[in-house]
This record gives structure tokens, sequence and C-alpha cells, in this order.
């Protein structure tokens, strides 16, 4: 049986001028039955409506700082790196896939882009902007969980997972902060932040900020994440 094949957001090294990637992004995908490829980055529009074509799924993956222009905002002193070239890829590529239905599944900068792209806002620096006690940028090892999130009922995520509440790693200093009137929220951390997403006008638009990419390999929660997004772009 031919596997989905799975385009995966690259990860970018401006110091060595080079994509780079982590196994379990791929690894991940590859347990859960699909043919995972990393993309190329590029903006070229001929190029990106060929991969929508070519491909049945879409990874957006973990990385730099979303820019502040997306949500119509400045980067503040607080802001991290930017990577523009990841940006204008990603803001053409999400915009077709999503037109075109096609299955798309967010990880950490993932789950903040996609609320970006939709209409939503983020928080430019959690530690400044909503300060907290929980541990959203944890120290390796990175697999280990740091905090739960309430998974919310009657939501997709809940079905799943069928639990009231799930441990989580967790490494980021960005997060939603206002949510895209195009998705609904399916998870929150213990101190209010929107931690998990859908789309319930699409097949299958769903986002995380925790990172199942370090944590499949010993826990079942994780590897359904991967299945159930491979499941989707099956369809296809």
């Amino acid at each position: 049986m031919t596997k989905p094949a799975i385009g995966v957001l690259p990860l970018y090294d401006e110091d060595k001028e080079s994509y780079w990637m982590l196994p379990g992004y791929l690894d991940g995908l590859l347990e859960a039955g699909a043919l995972p490829v990393m993309l190329p980055l590029t903006d070229d529009q001929d190029i990106l409506e060929q991969i929508i074509r070519q491909y049945d799924g879409f990874l957006f993956t973990g990385g730099h700082d979303i820019s502040p222009a997306i949500y119509g905002e400045v980067p503040l002193s607080c802001c991290g790196l930017l990577c523009p070239q990841r940006d204008l890829m990603e803001q053409k590529l999400f915009s077709l896939a999503y037109a075109q239905d096609k299955p798309v599944f967010g990880i950490c900068r993932g789950i903040q882009f996609i609320n970006a792209a939709l209409g939503g806002t983020l928080f430019q620096d959690l530690p400044s902007q909503h300060p907290s006690p929980v541990e959203h940028h944890q120290t390796p090892p990175y697999d280990r969980p740091v905090h739960q999130v309430k998974i919310l009922e009657d939501t997709p995520l809940f079905h799943l997972l069928k639990k009231p509440a799930l441990a989580v790693n967790s490494y980021h200093h960005q997060a939603i902060r206002k949510l895209s009137p195009q998705l609904k929220a399916m998870a929150v951390s213990e101190d209010g932040l929107t931690e998990a997403v859908y789309a319930p006008d699409k097949t299958f638009v769903w986002a995380i900020q925790w990172h199942p990419e370090f944590s499949y390999k010993k826990e079942e929660d994780s590897r359904k994440l991967f299945k159930n997004f491979v499941q989707a772009a099956a369809l296809r």
C-alpha cells in the first residue's frame, strides 16, 4: 500500500546557511505509516502549488519566532530570532493547503504560526508578558513531561486520547495570546494558555504547543497524535 506523503517544513540555520531537521519529526511520521520528506525553503508560487498537489499532508515544525508583522505588531526587544524566509514560505504554503483542505499538523512554532496566519495574535515572550510558575521552557531531556494541560471535552483531541488531562513536555517562549476566530481550543495549560487547537471547518487542521517528536518513543499518546495525522493524510 502506498504510504501518504507528508511535506515537512524545514528548520534553518543562519550561521551555516543550511537546512536541518530533528529526526523525531521524520521518525515519528515514519513509525505512524507515512513517507515524510523535508521540503525546500522557497516562496516560488509555482513550486508551492506543485508541492500542494504532490503531498497528502503538511507538518509545520518548530523553530524560529514568528514575525509579529504577521499579526499586526512590531517586534519587541523580548522577541527572539526571526526567519523571514520561513515566514514567507509558510504563509503561502499554509494558505494553499488551507484553501484545498489538505491535512495540516502544527507543532510548537506550528501552532503559533497557524494561529497568526488565521488572524490570531501571540505573546512575543511569555516570561515578560505572561509570567507564570508553570515551566514552559524546560531543560534536557526533552522527552519528559513538565506540566499538565486540560483537554477540553467534546473536542477531537478528547475523542482521540479519551482523557481529561495530559502531562506534556514544553520548550517555547511564545504562545497564543488571542485565538484565531477560525480555530477552537482543544487543550489549555494550568496557567491559561491555549496549548492545542483545531479548525472545525476543515477535514484536519490540528496544532499543539508541546513536542511529540521528542516523546513519541516513550508515550503512546504522542504516537497517537502522529498516527491520527497520517490517517487523515491517507484519505487524501
